[in-house]
């Protein structure tokens, strides 16, 4: 089996005081770069432990990229047949 295309996702991370925010880019072979973001906030009683936060925003963010792709797709399949399509999840 042969690969037809290879996906590489950037996932940056910030971090200022208690929030962590995780940012996504992916850049598909059609050209089209989608974008996400993640958040995790710590509450001040919490330790400090930089990884749960990025865990978090980083999963959080990778959702909303998941959702952006299952829109885009069905949005292509509704233009190709004509019909509105269902997503699985939303």
């Amino acid at each position: 089996m042969s690969t037809l295309v290879g996906w590489h996702v950037e996932l940056e991370f910030s971090e200022e005081g208690h929030r962590t925010s995780a940012a996504t880019l992916l850049r598909l072979a059609d050209g089209t770069e989608v974008k996400a973001r993640g958040y995790a906030m710590r509450h001040p009683s919490d330790p400090e432990q930089l990884r749960v936060g990025e865990e978090i925003a980083g999963a959080r963010a990778l959702m909303d990229l998941a959702s952006q792709l299952l829109q885009k797709a069905h949005t292509e399949i509704d233009a190709a047949t004509g019909r509105h399509s269902y997503p699985l999840t939303q």
